[in-house]
């Protein structure tokens, strides 16, 4: 049986939208963080915003290199 294989363009698509989403959900994890500083300071949940985010970068800025080095290797 002869797979097809998708169109680079469409792989292109469907692994570099959830990377923009990621960024996105990154920067908008940031700015609640910050507009909410002293709110969930006093309550004791900054600590967990701050894990988040310190999860969320680090995986965000490596999928990006990943992808960008299988673009240049001529994966997608």
């Amino acid at each position: 049986m002869d797979q097809q294989k998708m169109p680079p363009a469409v792989l292109r698509l469907l692994v570099i939208f959830p990377n923009v989403l990621s960024y996105l959900l990154l920067g908008g994890l940031i700015f609640y963080v910050m507009s909410n500083y002293e709110l969930l300071k006093s309550s004791e949940n900054l600590k967990v915003w701050l894990i988040f985010i310190a999860v969320l970068a680090p995986a965000a800025v490596y999928t990006t290199f990943s992808i960008v080095k299988k673009i240049r290797a001529g994966h997608m």
